[in-house]
């Protein structure tokens, strides 16, 4: 067994308690860990991304009504009661945040990075997005626009990025591998 951290050693010692205390069982934690692995994150909403790039209907039933046309995969985890999509293109970009706090699609883009609900990015993407998307590595050419969206409380955004043309043609699973959660926010695009 390698060394393990401090903190993995406190998280051990924590869940062991917690299960000699009756509080938690080793199949809830289990389970838990498997809801957000399989069930809930990035993977769920690169699912849907890598079905509106080749499906035509799909893509404009997501861009029209996105709660509506994700609800049949039966995603967990909530907090797309009422999602919109936005779709990049070659002549805007598209980039998410949250100014208020950290409203995120929890069901669609897993646990929010922690530099989400930072409130230097909160603030500062939304005054000057290309630096912000530079620092990131990501540079958007001036003649593209950059929209800044704003998830709240109603309403959380996730952004259907470009499909690159080296994909076109490539199967289901190798299109979903290419999508990364930072594609959906907007602060990266698929490479």
């Amino acid at each position: 067994m390698a060394d393990r951290s401090e903190v993995e050693l406190r998280a051990q010692a924590l869940e062991t308690l917690l299960i000699q205390k009756g509080l938690l069982t080793e199949a809830g934690i289990d389970d838990r860990i498997a809801l957000f692995n399989e069930r809930v994150g990035p993977m769920n909403g690169a699912r849907v991304v890598a079905r509106a790039w080749v499906d035509a209907e799909f893509k404009s039933a997501l861009l029209r009504d996105a709660t509506s046309a994700i609800a049949p995969y039966g995603f967990v985890g909530g907090q797309v009661d009422k999602l919109v999509v936005v779709e990049n293109t070659p002549e805007v970009h598209n980039v998410v945040v949250c100014t208020l706090c950290s409203c995120y699609p929890w069901a669609v883009m897993g646990l929010p990075p922690k530099w989400y609900k930072d409130p230097a990015y909160r603030s500062r993407v939304v005054r000057e997005p290309r630096k912000v998307l530079a620092e990131f590595g990501l540079n958007v050419p001036p003649e593209r626009e950059v929209r800044v969206w704003d998830s709240s409380a109603e309403v959380r955004y996730m952004v259907l990025p470009l499909m690159p043309e080296r994909l076109a043609g490539v199967d289901e699973d190798t299109r979903i591998a290419a999508i990364q959660r930072d594609t959906l926010i907007g602060v990266a695009e698929v490479q």
